[in-house]
């Protein structure tokens, strides 16, 4: 059945016919079947996706993709460990809000949500502060669709000994590059983004050094990332609990299809076309973009609301998805604006028909 409507958010996403339909069945999770042959395969090729150094090894983990970041820096930073929070959104906030509901002692550098990082900054704190011993950043801000200068940030803590950690929750999947020759120490992502699975597990891809040094550290059981991972490699794919069998199955064939496509660079080269589009047709129709355009990621973009008396942000909400689009209210706190994604089963032609749309249901 399709839907009614296009997901023009960062996630959850707009899904091909052939993903949603193989979870129209059920999977035994004690046989190689599913263990071997899809949880193996998924963690293989995610493996190779990240990066050609074979130093990478990954772990799947229950639950949203927040709880993929809760679980890698509640198993992976030790109680004698020091974060260093690279804040500009609300998604750099949420990993110093987990540091404080996990003890975990942190140095959060507030920028401005529409701010890129100060490399500056960040390297006189690293100088600077005493303790510190891990360093995380969000690489696509989607709180306003910014792409952060992560291989900058994570050349700094190579510099300064410490370990990296990548939120790449929005991006992984959808723009190219490589974990070692970025320097990145741990990456997390999520089912539901780029790779264009649905919700229901996340992934973190760490290197082994680092996992197998990190026992013991985990403040949660179920989210013990040390733990699973020990599991997945001594069972052959096994998951500690239960496993979440539909999603993972509609994650492989995502997998597949993302290689049909012709792997992330085409899929970059699709997201960015349907960016650049919906940019410039926007602005025909009198919008303006929050960011500059050096600041956009190819994900989602976040455009002011008009400042026409009559605008109201519910009344254009609902007008659109009649229309068969649904998109995403701001999260800045200092602008009204809304934003409009362009990941997932999204194509130059659903732009063009989006921007018909818009331009059909504007009242003001």
């Amino acid at each position: 059945m399709k839907n009614e409507y296009l997901l023009l958010t960062p996630g959850p996403l707009s899904t091909s016919q052939s993903v949603k339909a193989v979870m129209m069945q059920d999977f035994c999770t004690w046989d190689d079947d599913y263990n071997v042959d899809v949880v193996q395969k998924i963690r293989t090729e995610l493996g190779r996706l990240a990066s050609n150094n074979a130093e990478y090894t990954v772990t799947l983990m229950q639950g949203s993709g927040t709880a993929s970041v809760e679980s890698a820096i509640g198993s992976l930073i030790p109680q004698t460990g020091k974060l260093l929070v690279v804040n500009n959104g609300a998604y750099g906030a949420r990993i110093a809000e987990i540091t404080e509901y996990l003890g975990i002692e942190s140095v959060v550098l507030e920028f401005g949500e529409t701010e890129s990082p100060s490399l500056a900054v960040i390297e006189r704190t690293l100088q600077e502060e005493e303790g510190i011993t891990h360093v995380a950043v969000v690489h696509c801000e989607t709180t306003t669709g910014m792409l952060n200068p992560v291989a900058e940030i994570a050349l700094l803590a190579k510099r300064f000994g410490k370990v990296m950690i990548l939120d790449a929750m929005s991006s992984f999947g959808g723009i190219p590059f490589d974990l070692a020759d970025w320097n990145i120490d741990v990456m997390i992502s999520s089912s539901n983004k780029c790779i264009q699975g649905v919700p229901g597990f996340g992934f973190v891809i760490a290197k082994n050094a680092i996992m197998a040094s990190s026992k013991g550290i985990a403040r949660s059981l179920s989210l013990d990332l040390v733990s699973q991972w020990e599991t997945m490699e001594k069972s052959r794919g096994k998951w500690r609990f239960t496993s979440p069998t539909h999603v993972v199955r509609a994650f492989s064939a995502a997998l597949d299809e993302l290689a049909q496509e012709g792997g992330i660079e085409a899929r970059f080269q699709r997201y960015q076309q349907n960016q650049r589009l919906l940019v410039q047709g926007m602005r025909e129709l009198g919008f303006e973009t929050l960011l500059a355009d050096g600041l956009h990621s190819p994900i989602i973009t976040s455009f002011y609301s008009p400042k026409a008396s009559n605008y109201d942000f519910k009344r254009f909400y609902d007008a659109l998805k009649q229309e068969g689009f649904v998109i995403y209210p701001g999260k800045v706190s200092n602008a009204d604006c809304f934003r409009i994604g362009n990941i997932g089963e999204i194509y130059r032609e659903d732009i063009e028909r989006l921007l018909s749309a818009i331009a059909k249901v504007k009242f003001w």
